[in-house]
């Protein structure tokens, strides 16, 4: 019997729905005044402002600032922390050469 108190909740909403006006009650109010805000532009740029400008370049030098300190100051960051190999110490076999004495 627990559905009863559901549908009993469903008619009061919609018995006071009717009793407001019907689909007007039902509509949001739009208090933004002035009409639109940003006009919309295709396929545009957004046009920006001097402040904008100098915000995005100054966060962008900062950020390769950032990388190429640590770069300079912590390279095994990026290339590792072991020794490189030294090649010519490679055999043939190694490289993948074939020996000369086979065709």
């Amino acid at each position: 019997m627990s559905w009863c108190g559901g549908v009993g909740a469903a008619l009061r909403r919609g018995a006071w729905l009717l009793q407001a006006g019907g689909s007007r009650a039902l509509l949001p109010v739009r208090r933004a005044g002035g009409g639109v805000h940003i006009e919309p532009r295709y396929r545009q740029y957004p046009e920006l402002t001097k402040k904008q400008v100098f915000q995005s370049e100054l966060l962008s030098g900062f950020m390769w600032f950032w990388i190429l300190w640590h770069l300079w100051h912590d390279a095994d960051a990026v290339i590792g922390h072991f020794p490189y190999p030294d090649p010519s110490e490679w055999t043939d076999e190694e490289l993948g050469i074939p020996p000369i004495d086979e065709e």
